[in-house]
């Protein structure tokens, strides 16, 4: 994978990635900005803003100019909003590159935010918020973070309170706009079918008069757990949704790699322990996966999984019994190269189109501030051993940083409480 990195001198980054064998290309801005560059009295702001950028702008009035200009080259156009950054992007045939580049640009530098528009785009984000209430399975993963980050920003949900997305003004808007959207902040990526020269100058030109500012910084995590905590959402639910896991590692630790193949052993793909343990031997679940989460000073390992209210509890100390076998048991050679083949695999099949692999780099720009290329992150795991996995395990499974969160209906905290214990748990 070859690209081209550029830094202008109002401070904005550009990344470029030529690729003569597709037909298509991708444009992507992003910005170094999410839900955690919030006070609480703005959670909700990001996200709410991402809204209001495809509400019109001088050159495009209204969200039916903008969705009507790019549904008639046949684009694939979003946007999103994380608790560390926000992007918007379009995919369309390589030749029409520079119609999607005119067209997020323009969102992304010239929203109007109109008031009326603040006002009906409410309504929109409040049945969001109602959606995203009835689907269990992504809600115990916000509970989970709220027990792990608490009060901090990192422990906000990125949708906001429905009293919050009430109360925006116009004007916090702008103060959001001038605090994050910043030239330093941002990077503008361009994958696909293109002429990087051509492509450079009409950036240049888009983004000439980008807002300027120092790039914001966020509020430090500092995680003092000191037993295992529980989060028990009562809901009436035909599952009990939960995510059992412990606090792990942020994104530049040096045990990252290792993490990562230590989750992919317990709960990546159809043959790791815990489907085997969970699904197949014991017929808990329909489907049971472990995956790590990081941001720049914090992180998580955690497995997920819907089951049988009555099943919870046995559920949870299958689950409890595998993290604690990795920390006493060297894996073996087969499971831990079928390991690493399963992730450089994923990875490979995740980058093959101009959006994948754009987004990829300008996410890492953004975050990281530097780009590891894939070649360096399959050297990263490939240098990972059977005793890296257990030196990692029994730093991270440890009862002060085991969280659990559950969103059911027949389900007693103290009898879970009586169960969350990697040091002495029943044997059956």
């Amino acid at each position: 994978m070859k690209y081209q990195k550029y830094t202008l001198s109002n401070g904005l980054r550009i990344v470029l990635v030529p690729m003569q064998d597709t037909e298509t290309a991708t444009v992507i801005v992003m910005t170094g900005v999410g839900s955690r560059y919030e006070t609480g009295k703005e959670n909700g702001l990001a996200h709410f803003l991402e809204h209001m950028f495809f509400k019109g702008t001088k050159k495009r009035p209204d969200i039916h100019t903008i969705s009507k200009e790019l549904d008639a080259i046949g684009a694939e156009y979003n946007a999103y909003t994380a608790k560390d950054h926000t992007a918007y992007y379009a995919k369309v045939e390589a030749h029409h590159w520079d119609t999607a580049l005119d067209v997020v640009s323009d969102l992304f530098l010239n929203a109007k935010l109109e008031k009326a528009e603040i006002d009906r785009e409410r309504g929109t984000i409040l049945q969001e918020i109602n959606m995203y209430e009835d689907m269990p399975q992504r809600r115990v993963g916000e509970h989970f973070e709220k027990l792990l980050y608490g009060a901090h920003p990192l422990g906000r949900e990125i949708l906001g309170s429905k009293d919050n997305i009430k109360s925006f003004m116009r004007g916090d808007f702008i103060k959001y706009l001038n605090r994050g959207y910043t030239a330093e902040n941002v990077v503008v990526g361009v994958a696909g079918k293109i002429d990087p020269k051509k492509v450079k100058r009409a950036i240049k030109k888009h983004f000439a008069h980008i807002r300027t500012g120092k790039r914001p910084v966020f509020k430090k995590i500092k995680e003092q757990q000191v037993q295992p905590e529980i989060n028990l959402h009562h809901k009436k639910t035909d599952q009990t949704h939960l995510i059992v896991g412990v606090r792990a590692y942020g994104m530049f630790h040096k045990e990252r790699f290792v993490l990562a193949v230590l989750s992919t052993i317990l709960g990546g793909g159809m043959s790791s322990r815990l489907w085997i343990e969970v699904r197949e031997r014991r017929g808990l679940a329909y489907n049971v996966s472990t995956s790590v989460d990081t941001y720049h000073d914090a992180g998580y390992l955690a497995t997920q999984c819907g089951v049988e209210h009555e099943n919870v509890e046995k559920t949870l100390i299958v689950i409890l019994e595998q993290y604690r076998k990795i920390t006493t048991e060297l894996c073996g050679e087969e499971e831990l190269r079928k390991a690493k083949e399963y992730m450089k695999g994923h990875f490979a099949l995740g980058m093959e189109g101009s959006d994948d692999i754009v987004g990829y780099l300008v996410t890492q720009e953004v975050l990281r501030h530097k780009i590891m290329l894939p070649k360096e992150r399959v050297k990263m795991i490939e240098r990972v051993t059977a005793h890296d996995i257990r030196r990692v395990a029994r730093d991270i499974f440890r009862n002060k940083k085991l969280n659990l969160a559950v969103i059911g209906s027949h389900t007693s905290k103290a009898s879970l409480s009586r169960i969350l214990n990697l040091e002495s748990l029943p044997r059956r």
